[in-house]
């Protein structure tokens, strides 16, 4: 399968933004990153197009004349287990404590029964997490893999046919998935040694020549050109179906409204840069690169350039919108009953015109059509976008009276003559690169690195209090629940300033369920808080000025041996990640050895990056930068970007280990310059204490538990001013040397 497949099953919300050095490898590791082909010359209908892009509109469903028609995986850490259907699963682990909702059958049914429609004609259909703006948290009208396949993680890709439904997930949600999946699902661990590719396993069940059907609302324009080659090695045709979503159909009006929350000003001492000036790089980008127009769909992109936050998505300071940027002007695409008077102003002040959130497909076809050179962002504007200016630029050659052959020249080379650009990545009037955006906003100024400091120790004091209140709780043998652990400390912290809502369903597992890596406890379904087992709690907020990301694990009684040890051999690969020292131009994935180093010792490992970028009041999860085992990201760290540091360990049914702190990317001073570079390393943002009695202390070194004994004095002198009373006391006790 192509890296592109490989990174997308595995990335942490990265984008890939190369240095030119980089640029030249990453071409050579995937021609795909370099180019894309066209979807297909065929204009789209434009009316039905607008009426596609509305959020929710009523609408005859199609299932009132549609006709009736008719590998491998892990199971517990075993790569040898063949693929099976998520029933099997959980009886071969002995557990049954997921049982399929009623009705899961009449959804695959009443979906299959679309195929048949003579206007739809395929074979097969993809449904993935994201939404149109490729967003790793959606607003809940948005989760149509969900709702179809009752998987309730954030990542994980639904591909039915007509005799089957396959699920593909990642090794965060291996577990959560067989819990969740009913049985007419198999479930397929992306990963693991011989389990197929989505695309692999369309090209091995479809008999030669099947359409399959994708909603190109859903899918960038990267993805839908692979899926497009790689299944025309069997004559599969991939049909965009773009008038209408199919899981909208079976979904009807039980689907729930759109989003309609307002948005607001993100005051310039947050921002640190203001609107015109952050508009202005992005124009010297468009000169640099020879385009008239940027197309911006990214929501935590667009929120960024207009120093704007919303609320349209759980847990992300966003709004749903587009945005366009021109030589001498903007504009926004957003639902309008959004804007106040406020934020209409702070627009106008920049010189940001409003158009209506549907109104971005006719922008992108009559900027085409008149010939604007767009820079489009393949990785992450949708699909349906793409072939939109695609289609536009076809009637605008055929205007010009250009042959094909004629085209194919332009498309070749700059002009000699005139020094005007000529296409880049052999698209005409199309530059298909990372947006100019993504690396500006991963890399934060003064203001925003201040304001991720002070929310951290705001944050810190919350959970200092949190942790005191629950040991109290737990050693009086007071009954709690998971749910009504991550419901109490939400309460914490909305005691602090600044506080607006969690940045992340909160990770509250104990016992089995630490093992389940992105574990989400339901009142229904949660496990009561004891002291026999390892509890581990991976939470964030976000404020006014700052998003923070911390997991700590703890054991409220006594820690077994074999606890100890993994939990130590996490904390050392916490400890060398921490202390790295790198060159500058040092991609992530290089640090990644080192939070690993200590387990592999013993054979031990975890199934997930160790670090991601975190956003300033923005999306916990943000690119380009990440620290993975996934070398296809050569996104290099760079002073200003922040990013978190959190390996793990999980014992399939038994319990988790995870130690997570946030990292500031700074520049050291060293004795020496070895090639006149700069030198790198990190500077820590998270203050709470790390559990001592889980530490196994023979088997620190003396400078690592040197390491544990300065953090503690860090998170002392940090934290404590916010403190008083008996929070202010588990403090001091918590961060004794050790």
């Amino acid at each position: 399968s192509s890296l592109r497949s490989l990174i997308s099953l595995y990335s942490l919300h990265a984008v890939p933004t190369l240095a030119a050095p980089m640029a030249i490898e990453a071409a050579r590791l995937s021609p795909s990153l370099a180019a894309a082909a066209f979807l297909g010359r065929r204009s789209p209908p434009t009316a039905p197009l607008l009426r596609r892009l509305c959020l929710l509109l009523p609408r005859r469903s199609l299932l009132a004349s549609a006709s009736t028609s008719s590998s491998r995986a892990s199971s517990g850490g075993d790569d040898r287990v063949v693929a099976l259907s998520s029933s099997e699963l959980r009886k071969r682990r002995g557990s049954t404590s997921s049982t399929p909702t009623p009705g899961e059958d009449d959804k695959l049914r009443s979906l299959r029964r679309l195929f048949a429609r003579p206007d739809i004609a395929i074979d097969a259909y993809i449904v993935p997490s994201q939404d149109a703006h490729q967003s790793e948290f959606i607003a809940e009208c948005f989760m149509r893999r969900a709702y179809l396949t009752g998987f309730t993680g954030s990542a994980g890709t639904a591909v039915v046919t007509k005799n089957n439904a396959a699920f593909w997930t990642d090794g965060r949600y291996f577990l959560q998935a067989e819990k969740e999946l009913s049985h007419d699902w198999t479930l397929m661990r992306s990963g693991n040694h011989g389990v197929p590719t989505t695309i692999e396993w369309l090209n091995d069940v479809l008999p030669s020549g099947s359409r399959v059907g994708i909603d190109p609302f859903l899918f960038s324009s990267d993805a839908a050109e692979e899926l497009k080659a790689a299944i025309s090695d069997k004559n599969h045709e991939l049909i965009l179906i773009r008038d209408f979503n199919l899981v909208d159909e079976i979904w009807g009006e039980s689907r729930p409204a759109p989003p309609n929350e307002p948005t607001r000003v993100h005051a310039i001492k947050y921002a640190g840069v203001d609107v015109a000036s952050k508009l202005s790089f992005v124009r010297s980008q468009l000169d640099e690169n020879g385009c008239d127009t940027v197309v911006i769909s990214m929501l935590d992109e667009v929120a960024w350039l207009l120093n704007m936050r919303g609320s349209d998505v759980p847990h992300s300071p966003v709004f749903y919108s587009y945005l366009t940027v021109e030589m001498s002007t903007a504009t926004l695409f957003v639902d309008s009953n959004k804007v106040s008077e406020e934020v209409l102003e702070h627009l106008k002040k920049a010189g940001v015109k409003l158009k209506s959130y549907e109104a971005i497909l006719f922008d992108v076809e009559r900027l085409a059509e008149k010939g604007a050179k767009l820079w489009l962002d393949s990785s992450s504007v949708n699909a349906a976008i793409v072939s939109v200016f695609r289609s536009g630029c076809d009637r605008y050659m055929r205007k010009r009276g250009k042959t094909e052959r004629q085209i194919g020249k332009e498309a070749s080379s700059d002009d000699p003559t005139t020094k005007k650009r000529g296409v880049q990545n052999m698209e005409l009037n199309g530059l298909y690169k990372a947006s100019p955006v993504t690396l500006a906003k991963s890399v934060k100024n003064e203001s925003e690195i201040r304001g991720m400091k002070n929310s951290h120790l705001r944050d810190a004091a919350a959970l200092a209090e949190f942790w005191c209140w629950i040991e109290e709780e737990v050693r009086n043998n007071v009954a709690l629940t998971e749910v009504q652990v991550a419901e109490n400390l939400l309460e914490f912290r909305r005691k602090q300033d600044g506080f607006i809502e969690t940045s992340f369903d909160t990770i509250s597992g104990y016992g089995a369920n630490g093992a389940i890596i992105h574990y989400r406890p339901t009142p229904d379904s949660c496990s009561s808080v004891g002291s026999d087992n390892l509890f581990l709690l991976d939470s964030g907020a976000q404020y006014v000025d700052g998003t923070t990301d911390i997991t700590r694990t703890v054991h409220f009684g006594e820690p077994s041996p074999r606890q100890k040890e993994c939990f130590t051999r996490v904390l050392q690969g916490h400890i060398a990640l921490d202390q790295a020292v790198f060159p500058e131009r040092t991609p992530g994935f290089v640090l990644d050895v080192l939070a690993r180093s200590s387990l592999w010792k013993i054979g031990l490992d975890y199934r997930h990056g160790t670090g991601h970028g975190v956003g300033a009041a923005l999306n916990v999860h943000e690119g380009p930068q990440s620290i993975s085992y996934r070398y296809g990201n050569l996104t290099a760290l760079q002073k200003g970007m922040i990013v978190s540091n959190e390996p793990g360990y999980y014992e399939d049914n038994s319990f988790g280990i995870r130690i997570e702190n946030l990292l500031l990317v700074k520049e050291v001073n060293l004795a020496n310059s070895f090639g006149g570079i700069s030198y790198l390393g990190f500077e820590k943002l998270t203050f709470v204490p790390i559990q001592r009695k889980l530490i196994d202390l023979p088997l620190l070194s003396p400078s690592e538990i040197n390491w544990v004994n300065e953090y503690h004095e860090q998170v002392w002198e940090k934290v404590s001013p916010f403190l008083s009373g008996n929070s202010l006391n588990w403090l001091l006790v918590n961060t004794r040397p050790l």
